[in-house]
């Protein structure tokens, strides 16, 4: 898939969040990297085979207090090529795994854990 319709895709996700979500999505940088850096996935404790989707960077609003201010953009990264080899370049899958991948990470943005969210999705299946 191209870049520029990847993108679009991650851009229809975020403009698809409810509203009471996305008015709260401020300071917040998305942007969409080919793969994941080696020494980041070594930091994050990921070992070989294991495959990194998505990542939030910041401060989550839940852990914020009053002297958070003037501070670089939090960061939201969807990485395009294990999205789309997960997907094997089914544009329907691709579509829908940005979705879910977006939908993640915005909630590390409002302070909901790993596991919560696996809690979460277990409860919703």
């Amino acid at each position: 898939m191209k870049r520029e319709r990847f993108e679009e895709l991650v851009r229809q996700a975020i403009d698809q969040l409810p509203l009471e979500f996305a008015l709260l999505m401020e300071n917040v940088d998305v942007c969409v990297e080919d793969f994941p850096h080696q020494p980041r996935l070594t930091e994050l404790g990921m070992g070989p085979g294991e495959i990194l989707l998505g990542l939030y960077e910041g401060v989550p609003l839940t852990e914020r207090g009053q002297s958070y201010s003037m501070t670089v953009p939090d960061k939201i990264t969807l990485f395009k090529r294990p999205i789309e080899q997960i997907c094997r370049n089914d544009e329907y899958q691709i579509i829908c795994k940005i979705s879910q991948v977006v939908r993640h990470e915005v909630a590390h943005h409002f302070g909901i854990s790993d596991q919560r969210l696996e809690e979460l999705e277990e409860d919703f299946e």
